[in-house]
């Protein structure tokens, strides 16, 4: 196990690149001390922790054309664009069943991010029990608009990406000195101002917070990409990310597209080995 801190960025969907990646690491038994999971970051987490190479791909594309896994009836239905049971019980526990007893061999920490949307601050969510924290992980990937609120503990939470994207800085406070960052947005990327915020100030009118961090997301965002850059620069981070802009949508119903976004992650993990191993070793 390595001593230093892995980061994964969400990205709905496109999230399938970083389940590339981590694939490779497990086909190449590379851990970390310290995991950082946000959105779709963190639910590719699991897999990845729990050592089952590719399940976190085929949940994902297997259950594409299944009545209410992701669809519109699900939202009017439920609330949830994603159906909170099959994505939480119905697939953990019977149709692809989550290895709860490997995670519990895992000697590092993972986290979950998630956005508290009273405050609007990042909670840092330590995962010690995947079986009694998914819905944590769950909290992390709770798109606005489209997810109910999550409740832990007596306070609510909707996605990690809302407040930290990227959650480089936090590792670092953390103490981790070496960061891997799989990103899943491509080289050169910037993110630009939101539009059509109206509908969110309407639907979370009594947490002004949630409006706020939209608002100002990609100033947020952008901030983070210098300090990844810096970061970089300085040796303490290497990073994994596409390199051109794919034709995969936040939600994509393709599995051949995914497929590719998919392979492409893989092919990318490996083709930098060799520099990842001398920069965890250096």
């Amino acid at each position: 196990m390595y001593q230093a801190g892995l980061v994964l960025e969400g990205g709905g969907m496109k999230g399938i690149y970083t389940a590339g990646v981590l694939d490779f690491f497990l086909d190449k038994d590379i851990e970390f001390s310290s995991v950082y999971g946000v959105s779709a970051g963190a639910c590719h987490m699991c897999s990845y922790l729990s050592k089952q190479r590719g399940r976190a791909f085929d949940i994902s594309v297997d259950y594409l054309d299944t009545r209410r896994y992701c669809s519109v009836e699900s939202l009017l239905c439920s609330g949830d664009l994603f159906n909170v049971d099959i994505c939480y019980s119905l697939i953990p526990d019977y149709l692809y069943p989550y290895d709860y007893e490997a995670f519990l061999q895992y000697k590092g920490k993972a986290f979950s991010v998630a956005t508290d949307i009273v405050t609007g601050k990042p909670e840092y969510f330590r995962i010690r029990d995947m079986k009694k924290d998914i819905n944590k992980i769950r909290a992390s990937a709770s798109l606005p608009m489209v997810s109910r609120n999550v409740k832990i503990n007596g306070r609510l939470y909707l996605d990690g990406g809302i407040s930290d994207s990227i959650p480089l800085q936090q590792s670092v406070v953390d103490g981790n000195r070496k960061n891997v960052v799989i990103m899943t947005k491509e080289v050169g990327y910037v993110r630009k101002p939101a539009s059509h915020l109206g509908p969110i100030r309407l639907r979370y009118l009594k947490y002004p917070k949630v409006y706020e961090l939209m608002a100002e997301r990609h100033i947020n965002y952008n901030e983070q990409l210098r300090f990844i850059e810096k970061q970089r620069e300085e040796g303490k981070a290497f990073v994994i990310r596409p390199k051109t802009a794919g034709d995969v949508k936040r939600v994509e119903k393709d599995p051949e597209k995914l497929r590719v976004l998919y392979r492409q992650g893989y092919d990318d993990a490996a083709a930098c080995y060799m520099d990842l191993l001398k920069f965890l070793n250096s």
